[in-house]
Formats: C-alpha cells, sequence, structure tokens
C-alpha cells in the first residue's frame, strides 16, 4: 500500500481553469463537421453550430477556446473570413490536406461558438505571412467600443458591441511553419506586433509570445534575452506568456505508432514519453526564471497530446484517430503535470478538439462520441480554479525493455536501454468551498494499487469516487458510444481521518473530500 499526504496548510498556486483549455484548428473534420455545419443543416444546431457538441463541452466546463491554429494560423488572413459568406475569399489550405477552404467560418463564428460555451477566446494571429498593421486592425475589430474605421466595418457586418476576447497568440511555431525564424528575429518582431495589439479597454489583453518546440533550450534562451528588456518596464503589458509544443508519439515524428493497435512495449514508450512533458516544463522554466524571478509569465502549453498514425482510409492530411484507456492515461498524466506546477503553467491547451488527434470528440454525420480522453477532463474539472495543496506520494517506477530507439527521436536524443516512468500520478487541489480534489492514475497495464490518502489537519465528513477505466485498448466507437465512461468509483473506506482507495490498473480515479 502507497501513501498520499496532504499538507492542506500549504496552498501553493492558483490552478487556473485555463490549464482545462482546448485547440480548434481549420485542420480535417474539426471546424467543419466537428463544430460548426452551417445553419441549413439537418444536425440540430444553434446559428451553425452543432448543439449536441456544445453542450458536451459546456458540461466538461470548457474554459477556453484557442483558434484559428496552428500552423494555419500564420497564412490566415482575418478579412477574408468576415462579411457575407458569399463574397468570403476562397484558399487553400497548404498545411492540411491541400483543401479549399472557404472561409464559411470566420471571426463572427468563431465569437458565437465561443459565447455559446460561456468560454475565453484565445485567438492566435499571423506573424509568418501577416502583417503589423492587419493584426492591430483585428484587435480594433475585435475590441473597440467606439468610433473607428474597424469598429464601422465590424458594425457593417452585423455586430455593433465588441467582445471580450482576452488571450492573443502573436505567431506561432514561428522557429517551424510559423516562419523559419531565429529565436533573436522572432523575439524582436514579437516586441513589434505587440506594441501594436492595443488595449482599447481597462481588461489587458494577455498576449502570447512563441516559445520552444519540445526540447529546444537555445529558442527559449534567445527568445527571454531578447524579451527580457521590456518585462521590467511593462511587465504584462507586452508579453504576458511564452508557449511550448510537446506531442506524444510512440516512435518518433518519423515512426508514429497506431491508436488501436500497439505492443506492451510501445504502451510503456507512449506513457514513459509522456512523463518527459515534466522536464521540459522544469527545464523551460528554470531560463524563464532567470529573466523573469518574479513569475509575471506564465507558461502556455497550448499544443499536447498523443499523435499517432491516422486511421485507415482517412486523408492523411486530417489528422483524424481513435483514442482509447492508453490516451486517458496520457491525459491525466499531463493534467497532473499541468496542476503540479502551476505556479509557471497557465494555461495548457490539448490538440484537438473535435476529430483531430487527441479529440475529445469524434463525429460521423449525426452522430457523435465521446472520447476516454473527454471523460478524463470531465474527472478534473472540479481542479479548475481551486488551489494547489502541497502533497507526497509514496511511487514505484514500472520498466520494460527498450528495442531499436533512433537517437534523434527519444526524449533528450538518447536511446533508452528501458522504457520506465513512475507507476501513480496525482495531484491534489482545494475549492472554495474547503473540499478537496484528489486525482490519481494508475498506469500499470498488470496490477492494483492500494493508496492510504492522509489529509493533514483536515477532518473527512464525507467522500465520493468516479473512475474511467478498461482494457489498455478499449475505445469508444459509433456502434459502441458508452463503452468507455466515467463510472461511480466505491472501492475505498474510510479509517479514522484517512481514506484507503484500491485503484485497478489503467484507470483515472477522482476522489472528492469533505
Amino acid at each position: 500500500m502507497k501513501r498520499l499526504v496532504i499538507n492542506t496548510l500549504n496552498k501553493k498556486a492558483k490552478i487556473h481553469k485555463e490549464i482545462y483549455g482546448h485547440f480548434s484548428e481549420h485542420l480535417g473534420r474539426c471546424i467543419y463537421e466537428g463544430l460548426y455545419v452551417g445553419e441549413k443543416s439537418d444536425i440540430p444546431n444553434t446559428n451553425g453550430m452543432r448543439n449536441d457538441v456544445v453542450k458536451a463541452l459546456k458540461d466538461i466546463n470548457i474554459p477556453v477556446l484557442r483558434w484559428p491554429g496552428g500552423c494555419f494560423a500564420d497564412e490566415y488572413h482575418w478579412k477574408d473570413g468576415i462579411g457575407p459568406k458569399e463574397n468570403r475569399k476562397k484558399m487553400i489550405n497548404t498545411h492540411w490536406g491541400g483543401v479549399t477552404e472557404d472561409n464559411s467560418f470566420g471571426t463572427h463564428e468563431f465569437m458565437e461558438l465561443v459565447d455559446q460555451l460561456g468560454c475565453e477566446a484565445y485567438i492566435n494571429m499571423n506573424v509568418g505571412s501577416g502583417s503589423v498593421q492587419e493584426m492591430s486592425e483585428w484587435v480594433e475589430y475585435l475590441t473597440f467600443n467606439g468610433l473607428s474605421p474597424m469598429a464601422a466595418l465590424r458594425e457593417k457586418n452585423g455586430r455593433k458591441d465588441p467582445w471580450n476576447v482576452k488571450f492573443i497568440g502573436v505567431g506561432n511555431e514561428n522557429w517551424g511553419c510559423g516562419g523559419m525564424m531565429n529565436p533573436e528575429h522572432y523575439a524582436n518582431e514579437y516586441r513589434r506586433y505587440a506594441t501594436f495589439c492595443r488595449n482599447y479597454t481597462d481588461k489587458k489583453l494577455f498576449k502570447i509570445l512563441c516559445g520552444p518546440n519540445v526540447d529546444d533550450y537555445n529558442w527559449t534562451e534567445g527568445i527571454m534575452k531578447t524579451i527580457a528588456p521590456i518585462l521590467p518596464v511593462s511587465g504584462t503589458d507586452l508579453v504576458a506568456g511564452v508557449s511550448l509544443h510537446y506531442y506524444t508519439h510512440p516512435g518518433g515524428w518519423d515512426n508514429k505508432g497506431k491508436a488501436l493497435t500497439f505492443t506492451k512495449e510501445e504502451y510503456y514508450e507512449t506513457i514513459s514519453r509522456t512523463y518527459y512533458m515534466e522536464e521540459l516544463i522544469r527545464r523551460h522554466s528554470d531560463i524563464i526564471n532567470r529573466y523573469d524571478p518574479d513569475h509575471t509569465l506564465g507558461l502556455i502549453v497550448d499544443e499536447w497530446g498523443t499523435w499517432y498514425q491516422v486511421e485507415e482510409g482517412t486523408n492523411p492530411g486530417f489528422l483524424y484517430q481513435q483514442n482509447t484507456i492508453r490516451d486517458a492515461m496520457v491525459a491525466g498524466i499531463n493534467l497532473d503535470i499541468f496542476n503540479r506546477h502551476a505556479d509557471r503553467v497557465r494555461m495548457a491547451n490539448i490538440a484537438q478538439m473535435i476529430n483531430v488527434l487527441q479529440a475529445v470528440i469524434l463525429t460521423d454525420g449525426e452522430k457523435m462520441i465521446k472520447t476516454p480522453t473527454y471523460h478524463v477532463f470531465d474527472l478534473y474539472k472540479d481542479h479548475m480554479d481551486a488551489d494547489l495543496l502541497e502533497s507526497y506520494l509514496e511511487n514505484e517506477e514500472l520498466t520494460i525493455e527498450a528495442h531499436n530507439v533512433n537517437p534523434k527521436t527519444a526524449p533528450g536524443g538518447v536511446s533508452p536501454e528501458a522504457w520506465k516512468f513512475p507507476k501513480l500520478s496525482h495531484s491534489v487541489s482545494m475549492s472554495s468551498d474547503g473540499s478537496i480534489t484528489v486525482t490519481i492514475v494508475n498506469a500499470s497495464d498488470e496490477d492494483a494499487e492500494s493508496v492510504k490518502i492522509i489529509p493533514v489537519e483536515y477532518e473527512i465528513k464525507d467522500v465520493a469516487g468516479r473512475i474511467v477505466t478498461g482494457e489498455v485498448d478499449a475505445h469508444n466507437d459509433f456502434d459502441d458510444p458508452d463503452k468507455v465512461a466515467v463510472k461511480e468509483f466505491t472501492a475505498f473506506k474510510t479509517e479514522g481521518n484517512t481514506v484507503i482507495a484500491d485503484l485497478p490498473k489503467l484507470s483515472v480515479v477522482c476522489l472528492k473530500i469533505r
């Protein structure tokens, strides 16, 4: 039996709700068919947005949605997506399948979706192929309440009042698809672009600097060194966050495994690679801390999740993959990591929301299913805006021999002799009503585990539990949409002022202690 000791007197940081954020790109069937079907669709919708999808997302309290990309953001010109739809300019989506983008889902449609979801908007702006003027005018169009050319254009297009937009990404992956820039050049461009992202209200825009790809510590060093001179002067005015992108893909970038069929070694590799996120957050934070010791900047992990081969018979450029209990393990472990680093991680956005990569929802025509990953987000939602509590969990390491690993694709660039990871993952928070939320992942594919939970200086009056579990390849499909779902968890007992929980193998458990 392992012990989880919780110090209820030490609230370490606020777990910002935006850690449970999502990402929607003009990629495959994420926007079109997934979120947006148009007002004339036979699929029930409100102003073009699928009612079933909107309801499902509201049920997990989606806090923030990133749009329009991704790589698509740096070829997207916002004025092509406003005005009468029959007059909107068409374009080729060169990054994702070479399909024609008709721009029928643009600024007004995205903000309508945000309003229906009741979440914050995170808009990623075009630095790679755009201009300072284009970005500045988009901010004005979105947020200015007064007499101006862009406000007049917005009213002409049917919206008199400005929207409430909080988060602005100034470029995306500018080390790659966003312009192939070096860090110093990009950071100087950021300073110029961000200067003209005006604050038209008393609520300052939360502007996000394009941070590193995986373990590119040179990028982080270069951008921070270049940005540093404006930090003491402007604080969170010109820059408030730094992004980080990391995907979990067994086999590496060029040899991704399959979503539904995988070996025991591939499972261990997937979970081991998932835990690499913790090292990335720690090491990039160490660099940021040297320039920002007061933690004024948030780390924004705005692309994360599993990335496998696409399902057979689907467009390779659409990145459609299934989602199993293995992905539920990945989701729970990542969310626990983000929670435990809440002093620096300010937002995270799983990639992506619908029908793409580690999606929380899959659709097929009028049909919709919730994935195991969706159900993990449901389990974890009480962590949002709660206080991270200091905790210590006894643990053990699981390991399996690794074979033929290409060092170029291995975490840290070194071929491991074995794939290994902690058996248990966890995080603990306290809500404003004094209740404690404990989430624990048992990632072992063989053994159950008992955990004795000991909250110090806390009187337990009531405990309730929920669980997501199943065989490692268990998944939902359109013939069996509820094979994996949240169920009541009752395999626990209270002894004095402790809780003893018996966690099945391959399980994600949430205990609510009052």
